[in-house]
């Protein structure tokens, strides 16, 4: 019996973004879960959705599992992973392209940029945030063919603000509300070579925050759960899990 996989998507998406991803794990024999975050549903607003509100949520799935389960956090989705992971017992925590934590600093002018735009939309904090199309190409599904990226694109949904606000402006934030410390649990975080929103270098200084260890996938960008190349990820993970991912029977 095979421990259970947590599959936490990130900033305007949905539990849709693992509809291939998730294949392989359950082909391995794993229970796959692949919750919608707060106001993610298509049905309800994100608006005033804090990370902790999401932390917290994913950290109640996981006391529902009979065993602690193994969590993979995309993006933004990475960075709640890595807070639930502090609040309920987890066996492995996977990280693909994750969003820092409070405290680490960004490594490229995109990432610096990304903190700064959204203040043109005035109290952003307070709002829910539609998604922008010219970003989504240019740094998230860039790798992937135009009809492919409009349809993720549509799919999309509004993002809270405030969660927006706490990720990445982490150092105006009194509270701290994405600080985290080093699980009780193995780690390992994956990187996409020409990801210039969540780089190798970022996410080196995450995973040494977390005491886990780095792979990153040259030739790959920011979508590792759906861009060419995704098997070879999903591929990296289960041997991460490896026999360590038998729950007890």
């Amino acid at each position: 019996m095979r421990a259970p996989v947590i599959m936490v998507h990130g900033a305007f998406c949905g539990g849709w973004t693992f509809d291939a991803f998730r294949a392989p794990f359950e082909a391995a024999g794993h229970r796959v879960l692949t919750p919608d975050l707060i106001g993610h549903d298509g049905q309800s607003s994100a608006a005033g959705a804090s990370m902790s509100d999401y932390a917290r949520q994913i950290a109640r799935l996981i006391e529902t599992c009979e065993t602690p389960p193994i969590l993979i956090g995309h993006s933004m989705g990475g960075l709640v992973a890595q807070m639930a992971a502090g609040r309920a017992k987890t066996s492995k925590l996977i990280l693909l392209a994750p969003s820092a934590p409070w405290g680490v600093s960004g490594a490229s002018l995109e990432e610096a940029v990304s903190a700064v735009s959204l203040y043109t939309l005035g109290p952003y904090w307070l709002q829910a945030i539609a998604p922008d199309y010219g970003v989504v190409r240019r740094y998230s599904v860039d790798r992937l063919q135009r009809p492919e990226r409009k349809a993720i694109f549509a799919r999309m949904t509004a993002e809270s603000g405030r969660a927006l606000w706490e990720t990445l402006n982490w150092w105006l934030d009194p509270f701290m509300t994405t600080s985290v410390t080093a699980p009780d649990c193995p780690v390992l975080a994956i990187a996409g070579g020409q990801d210039v929103i969540h780089p190798p270098a970022t996410v080196r200084q995450t995973a040494a925050r977390l005491g886990g260890g780095v792979e990153v996938f040259p030739e790959m960008s920011h979508w590792l759960p759906g861009e060419p190349g995704w098997e070879a990820v999903a591929e990296r993970c289960l041997a991460f899990i490896g026999d360590e991912g038998r729950a007890a029977a």
